[in-house]
């Protein structure tokens, strides 16, 4: 069989969830990285499920959309939940964070500087508190865990996205604020196969 193939930018972004959820799986997978905003990109979009990216070749198929993949994944390797109700409390939260990033990535990619300020400026001030303490609360309510007070696939979801994250709302800090997600990072990064990825991976700051 050959080996999967997963691509998306050359950042962590919305794929780094499934890369590090590949790495847990063990899957040798060859990691395409495609410059953002380039000509290499437009020229490779028409040949993308959906016109946009990640998407995963894997096993014959052609896996695309970032938290679909990465759910598939995380089921695949036994990261999600028991039953119906156990897999609702981990997609869930993953909504939640799914929310936060998708409000705040349409602020960070506005291309009006003034509206862009004007926007980052209000939900600063109300929307990304709020959906930052929801989370958290969940997560300390769980011992540090997305859900389930276990590992699961949520885990991946936010400590692959949490630089990400930070750079859409502007909060380098967010763990000093928020100690909590630092428990999340350290739960999966600390899997070997996982940290074994993270130290190998190309260099990125989000």
């Amino acid at each position: 069989m050959p080996k999967a193939k997963f691509y998306y930018f050359t950042i962590k972004g919305l794929a780094e969830p499934s890369r590090l959820l590949l790495a847990y799986g063990g899957v040798e997978f060859e990691d395409i990285r495609l410059p953002l905003f380039s000509k290499e990109w437009e020229e490779f979009k028409p040949k993308t499920p959906f016109g946009q990216m990640p998407f995963l070749e894997m096993d014959g198929k052609t896996y695309a959309q970032s938290y679909a993949i990465a759910r598939f994944l995380g089921r695949k390797f036994g990261l999600g939940g028991n039953n119906v109700q156990e897999d609702f409390e981990i997609d869930q939260i993953v909504g939640l964070l799914e929310d936060l990033v998708s409000r705040a990535s349409v602020v960070h990619y506005e291309p009006n500087e003034e509206i862009k300020e004007r926007k980052f400026a209000e939900n600063k001030k109300t929307l990304y508190p709020q959906l930052l303490d929801l989370i958290n609360g969940i997560i300390v309510k769980n011992n540090g865990y997305v859900a389930l007070g276990k590992l699961t696939w949520g885990d991946f979801a936010v400590a692959g996205m949490l630089d990400y994250l930070k750079n859409l709302l502007r909060m380098p800090d967010l763990e000093e604020k928020y100690p909590i997600f630092k428990q999340v990072v350290k739960n999966v990064y600390s899997i070997p196969q996982v940290k074994a990825y993270a130290d190998a991976a190309p260099f990125t700051p989000f």
